[in-house]
């Protein structure tokens, strides 16, 4: 979700009020009729996508906002603007909440590399630690905001090792293996600053990103170890209305095996050369100010010839998958790597459903499902609910299932939905804002061989080839 700085508040209070509608879902999923919206929490869904799990949020996360996914072995790691929570997903229709680590800071988005786990804070505190406050100007505090790392050497008890301060904070971050021989591990941070002021510790401009390498046998020692300015021209200007300027980067998906990265940075998008993990050299950029408002994210296909970026139109808080918006605006645009890495656009796809006015609706956080031969990808789209959709063809892409709740109200507009849908060892896993998590189960002859696919760690920015799992 984006929050620009200056902003948050109103887009806040969305989704608090969405959080304060946490009433288990129940009844079987129909068959949505076209263009039909379904009645307030009312589950429809295609023939071949179930959900076959639900748990609502409980404690103290039970009335804030549900935000990014990290998996390992048989836990699920689930971020939330409170903390996380750790699932033990060992059988995946009876998740559970094995701990909860109460750690406030928007968004938390969670990533995690052996028994290391990395804990994002893009909202200014009066400290670094677990029980800081909201830095305001009567209380500024150390204004702190970056990255905590936490020891997860045993997953039901997770240590705060570390923190490392970042300017702007981490918006989202992204985890890069070292290359052959290195022993650490490298955190991108991405953050911005749509404001027109400087504000503290997010000077403008602010056209860089933030690497942080951590030593994985004495992470104490993670630090930053460069800020590239990615864009010394200053990026693309925006409209000074809908289309976002380019001050900084929202999220960066890595291939490492490819030594890419493909960068969605607001008002551009980016592909990278990563064969220096702290020195990452933009390939080529592109821009769409036609359709696109703000390049939210990005998701490779498994050859690492195609790039599948989102445009997260207001900032995920509008109502934008309705006859008003069309198919292309709020949508995803497909590109084609081609000739010397340049970035050619092929097609967009948005799902094919209308939602109602009150739903905020755009694509989201998804990854691909791992199927040789074919580019399938499930995603999130907050109460769009979640897609499952195939650009093998990049000029025809197609939605293949789908499962979504109905809105929270039909009457007032109120934030939620999916956040997060993500593939993991044969199962949908979705991080819902305001309801608490979703497990699908997918039965469909074009995907069914991704259920023999097995790994052992997934963090969804961080991509490598499916086939060597």
């Amino acid at each position: 979700m984006t929050h620009p700085r200056g902003r948050r508040a109103a887009i806040g209070a969305v989704v608090l009020a969405a959080a304060l509608l946490t009433a288990p879902v129940s009844g079987v999923a129909q068959a949505a009729e076209p263009n039909t919206i379904p009645g307030v929490d009312e589950i429809v869904s295609s023939p071949n996508l179930k959900q076959v799990a639900h748990r609502d949020k409980i404690g103290p996360f039970a009335n804030s906002t549900n935000s990014d996914w990290a998996f390992q072995g048989k836990y699920a790691y689930s971020g939330n603007y409170n903390g996380f929570t750790v699932y033990d997903i060992s059988n995946p229709k009876a998740p559970f909440e094995a701990a909860q680590v109460v750690c406030p800071g928007s968004q938390n988005d969670v990533s995690v590399s052996g028994n290391l786990l990395f804990l994002g804070t893009d909202s200014q505190r009066t400290d670094d630690g677990c029980t800081s406050t909201g830095s305001t100007t009567d209380n500024p505090g150390a204004r702190w905001e970056g990255i905590k790392v936490f020891d997860i050497s045993n997953p039901l008890t997770p240590v705060y090792l570390k923190s490392v301060k970042t300017d702007c904070g981490s918006h989202t971050q992204t985890l890069v293996p070292g290359k052959k021989g290195d022993p650490n591990v490298y955190l991108y941070i991405s953050s911005y600053n749509l404001s027109t002021v400087d504000l503290p510790n997010c000077a403008l401009p602010h056209d860089k990103i933030s690497i942080i390498k951590v030593p994985k046998r004495n992470p104490a020692a993670a630090a930053v170890v460069a800020t590239p300015v990615i864009f010394p021209d200053g990026g693309y200007e925006g409209d000074g209305e809908q289309k976002s300027a380019t001050t900084g980067c929202h999220d960066i998906t890595v291939y490492a095996d490819k030594d890419i990265a493909a960068g969605a940075c607001m008002g551009d998008g980016v592909l990278f050369d990563i064969s220096k993990r702290t020195a990452p050299k933009v390939i080529t950029t592109v821009r769409d100010t036609v359709n696109f408002s703000f390049w939210h994210s990005a998701t490779f296909n498994n050859n690492g010839t195609k790039i599948v970026f989102t445009d997260e139109l207001g900032g995920g808080g509008l109502a934008t998958c309705n006859e008003r918006f069309g198919p292309k605006l709020g949508a995803d645009a497909v590109y084609d790597i081609v000739g010397k890495r340049k970035l050619v656009f092929r097609s967009y796809f948005k799902i094919p459903r209308t939602n109602a006015d009150t739903e905020n609706c755009v694509a989201h956080n998804g990854s691909l499902i791992p199927v040789p031969g074919r580019d399938i990808m499930v995603q999130a789209w907050y109460q769009g609910g979640i897609s499952v959709w195939d650009f093998t063809d990049s000029r025809r892409p197609k939605e293949i299932a789908y499962w979504e709740r109905g809105p929270i109200s039909l009457t007032t507009p109120v934030g939620g939905g999916s956040w997060s849908a993500y593939w993991y060892n044969g199962y949908i896993f979705s991080n819902d804002i305001a309801k608490g998590i979703d497990v699908l189960d997918l039965k469909d002859p074009r995907t069914n061989i991704a259920k023999f696919f097995r790994t052992k760690e997934f963090n969804a920015q961080t991509q490598n080839n499916f086939l060597r799992w």
